[in-house]
């Protein structure tokens, strides 16, 4: 496997980890958080997670693959959250190419692209 993979849940814990690796190619998926039988509280999150799982085979050599939990619901659906604020994140799941422009974040890939994807592999 030429990537690895970072586990880290809030905002501190994925800007320290973002930076640690900066200049590596960073893609984040950014989930709810799970309950004490490791299901997320959203259903997005886990219909996308497996298929994006699917695909890090395809990611650039070393790249560091973050899967970062967003916190509770409640604090996901607060407007004012580090998330929302400081990445502009609108949904989870959100599948992000971190530290790619000046303002350190782009391609975002919402979960609505990741169930085409998913859909049109099965045609």
């Amino acid at each position: 496997m030429g990537w690895e993979e970072k586990q880290v849940r809030g905002y501190p814990e994925f800007v320290q980890t973002a930076q640690r690796y900066h200049g590596r190619p960073i893609f984040a998926l950014f989930c709810g958080d799970k309950d004490a039988e490791g299901k997320s509280w959203c259903p997005d999150c886990v219909t996308a997670e497996p298929v994006v799982r699917k695909e890090l085979h395809n990611m650039p050599e070393e790249s560091v693959f973050i899967y970062c939990l967003v916190g509770d619901r409640a604090y996901w659906k607060d407007p004012n959250n580090e998330f929302r604020k400081n990445l502009k994140l609108t949904a989870v799941p959100t599948l992000l190419k971190y530290g790619t422009d000046p303002n350190g974040y782009s391609s975002v890939l919402t979960v609505e692209v990741i169930w085409i994807r998913q859909t049109l592999n099965k045609l």
